[in-house]
């Protein structure tokens, strides 16, 4: 699908006229939005040690910060991969047991999708108006409806039918369920909760406010409305998921969305890939080194 992507994007945006919006671009806003992803990075680090402190392990900036780096860069290979391989750096020079590294590493996703939801419900909040319209011109306002309380109807017989039944794969989602939770409400149970909640709202306010300084490098894309700053930047993120790192899907990602507000298709598709080059070069630097270097720093367990 990356592959697709990348041959459909170039298709679009010619390879040429890519390479002179990289020329033209201004890299004191790209080296600020660089700066910012770094700084999100550090944070989760930190953010890292007070999940694991309550545990009983108090370990290494340095570690913790070397194993998110290679968690990113891991990711681009195999998806996934890399919270995997994260737990397991902890467990090799920090000597903290796999399921327990690897727990905190899903509480700690919990409390990101928390955050990530509460963008979209502002978004959606403050951009109402333009999401309802932009639905009921392009589809049926009965169906949409329809399909929601359709949707609600499905989900509160599911719920139910999980509920009710003892069947072998309804007490593993309901155990899942009840993990899923418990590790939620475990983060306002850890004593410096406070601190990792500035963290997690630190990482996300430097993830958007990276994103909406990049697009300044675009002299074409000024005065970009907050609605589509937030769409394309929620866009973007589901993107990640979509392919190894958003690889191809990123920058169309962020041309849909911008192409809602009218804004132009070709420096939209320029920015999208000047967006993510720069954040995959900050990973594939600082992801490298990291790998390279952790049984150095470790070198005497």
């Amino acid at each position: 699908m990356g592959v697709f992507l990348i041959w459909y994007s170039l298709s679009k945006l010619s390879f040429q006229e890519l390479l002179s919006y990289f020329k033209s671009a201004d890299y004191v806003y790209i080296c600020l939005g660089v700066f910012l992803g770094f700084l999100s990075h550090l944070s989760r680090a930190y953010r890292w040690t007070f999940m694991l402190e309550p545990l009983g392990y108090k370990i290494k900036f340095g570690n913790s910060f070397m194993a998110v780096f290679a968690t990113y860069l891991i990711n681009y290979t195999i998806p996934r991969a890399g919270e995997v391989a994260r737990a397991s750096i902890l467990t090799n020079y920090e000597g903290v047991p796999f399921e327990k590294g690897f727990g905190t590493i899903v509480a700690e996703r919990i409390a990101d999708v928390l955050v990530m939801i509460l963008i979209i419900s502002i978004t959606l909040f403050l951009e109402f108006d333009f999401i309802y319209n932009f639905l009921v011109e392009r589809f049926n306002p009965s169906k949409i409806i329809i399909g929601f309380l359709g949707l609600i109807i499905l989900i509160f017989f599911f719920i139910f039918y999980i509920k009710k039944s003892n069947s072998k794969i309804a007490v593993k989602i309901k155990s899942f369920v009840n993990g899923l939770i418990e590790g939620a409400l475990s983060i306002f149970k850890m004593k410096k909760k406070w601190p990792f909640i500035f963290h997690t709202f630190f990482i996300w306010g430097m993830y958007v406010l990276m994103f909406y300084v990049t697009t300044f490098a675009i002299p074409q894309l000024n005065n970009i409305p907050l609605g589509a700053i937030l769409i394309a930047f929620i866009l973007a993120s589901f993107s990640i998921a979509a392919t190894n790192g958003g690889i191809g899907s990123y920058p169309e990602a962020i041309v849909l969305a911008f192409l809602l507000f009218n804004l132009p298709e070709n420096p939209s598709r320029a920015f999208g890939w000047i967006m993510w080059t720069s954040q995959t070069a900050l990973v594939i630097l600082f992801g490298g080194l990291s790998l390279l270097y952790l049984p150095i720093y470790n070198r005497k367990k």
